[in-house]
């Protein structure tokens, strides 16, 4: 793995909407709306993320408007 995976830009999110295939859409703390998937190792240990739930977004460097769930901060209150 390399070191620039390290310096990539990760901001705390909400996730508004659940979609197919495993995307989900994210606003983020300034009002962005982002389009993400969820990183694999934080697929393997949690169990389900759903709308409401807190998490830290790693934003794509090539497009914006595309991310990565890479933790999950807590669960929305049911």
């Amino acid at each position: 793995m390399s070191t620039d995976r390290k310096k990539r830009r990760q901001l705390e999110a909400k996730i508004i909407e659940v979609l197919p295939r495993s995307l989900f859409k994210v606003k983020i703390e300034d009002g962005r709306e982002v389009l993400c998937h969820v990183a694999l190792p934080v697929r393997n240990t949690v169990g389900r993320v759903l709308e409401g739930d807190r998490v830290l977004v790693e934003l794509s460097e090539y497009d914006p408007k595309r991310g990565r769930i890479v933790e999950h901060r807590s669960s929305s209150p049911r």
